[in-house]
């Protein structure tokens, strides 16, 4: 098992086309990884770099110590699960995960045991005769899981592995993957999703990236709780954070912002003198959002709802230069639409960003 380390790491194509730059990254040894972040950010791209599938263009990457820029993959002590399972067809699960290890003139009994190992961390064990076809998706998925986790690697490389399952495939081999870093604590993971729900379940840590680099690095709740810029607080969570603009009107440990809509939103972020009559946004996450007959932060007119079940969603109309609010409140609220609503946010739970960066973390 391993530490990674990139340094100032960047990839150009053709010498002008810049994909990422200033990539700072330490990751330790037993960590989960997660890259999340929009289509084309690079997030696979930057795993492929790691793996050795695509060239570095400048800066360094050190595994265990070492720089390993210009060492070949077979050479990393890197397993890659890739997207598609990518198993072999005409051999059984068991000739699918020896494979590998034959190639590298292992010993029968090396190979046997390794076999036995990974079969019995993800329970492949009454499957290892069977062929590609008769298995299922998830099935299929953990055995490419089983073809790396048979060479021992020092690093396990996960490229969105479970995009090509259905919802409730993909609900069910999450909950194996998160029971397989559990059994292998010592292994070092990177994995790269879009999804939101396996970033934040997975992860020890989340990479989120944007525009080309780095926009935050963090457990998975202190991104939640505590962006450090709107991208990242409008990024993760689902329905995003709801932005309004306003203008800090009083400071000190409690700050009081004047929304542009006319009321008064209170935040536990600490501000100065100095930053009264800033223009500002406060961040409110839509679960964050109360009922409330007084000390409203938001009135507005219920658009649509949307009744999930354990909790409804309140979209309001939306307001000249603000985008439409969205509440999320506990259970059923269909009698909503049409009627004008007053919701009260906690200060602890008010971020306030300035030029799109979190004052909580000047």
């Amino acid at each position: 098992m391993a530490d990674l380390k990139l340094t100032d790491v960047a990839k150009t194509y053709g010498g002008s086309v810049e994909v990422l730059k200033n990539i700072d990254l330490d990751i330790q040894q037993g960590e989960l990884i997660v890259f999340v972040g929009p289509s084309g950010c690079g997030k696979s791209t930057l795993l492929r770099m790691i793996a050795g599938l695509e060239k570095i263009s400048s800066g360094t990457l050190e595994i265990d110590g070492e720089v390993v820029n210009d060492v070949p993959p077979a050479q990393r002590g890197i397993a890659m699960v890739f997207q598609s399972y990518a198993l072999y067809p005409h051999m059984t699960v068991r000739e699918n995960m020896a494979f590998a290890l034959k190639i590298a003139k292992k010993s029968q009994s090396e190979i046997d045991a390794a076999i036995d190992k990974a079969a019995k961390i993800l329970q492949l064990e009454p499957y290892l005769d069977r062929l590609p076809k008769a298995l299922s998706g998830g099935q299929r998925q953990r055995v490419a899981i089983g073809r790396s986790i048979v060479r021992d690697p020092k690093v396990y490389l996960f490229d969105e592995p479970l995009s090509n399952l259905d919802a409730a495939l993909r609900v069910a081999t999450r909950i194996e993957i998160a029971q397989l870093k559990e059994a292998m604590p010592e292994s070092t993971m990177i994995y790269v999703t879009h999804d939101q729900v396996e970033a934040m379940t997975l992860a020890s840590r989340i990479v989120v990236l944007a525009n080309k680099g780095i926009a935050q690095v963090g457990t998975p709740l202190e991104l939640y709780e505590r962006p450090e810029n709107e991208f990242v607080a409008q990024f993760i969570g689902s329905p995003s954070m709801n932005l309004l603009p306003g203008e800090i009107v009083g400071t000190g440990a409690q700050t009081t912002v004047r929304l542009a809509t006319g009321e008064t939103a209170m935040s536990a972020v600490p501000t100065t003198d100095a930053d009264m009559g800033m223009k500002v946004n406060i961040g409110v996450r839509p679960e964050d959002m109360v009922l409330a007959e007084t000390n409203a932060c938001y009135n507005g007119k219920v658009a649509i709802t949307e009744a999930l079940g354990e909790v409804t969603l309140l979209y309001f109309e939306a307001e000249a230069g603000v985008d439409p609010v969205i509440a999320k409140l506990p259970g059923i609220h269909r009698d909503m639409r049409g009627k004008t609503v007053s919701l009260a946010c906690d200060p602890a739970k008010v971020q306030i960003f300035h030029e799109g960066k979190s004052l909580y973390y000047r």
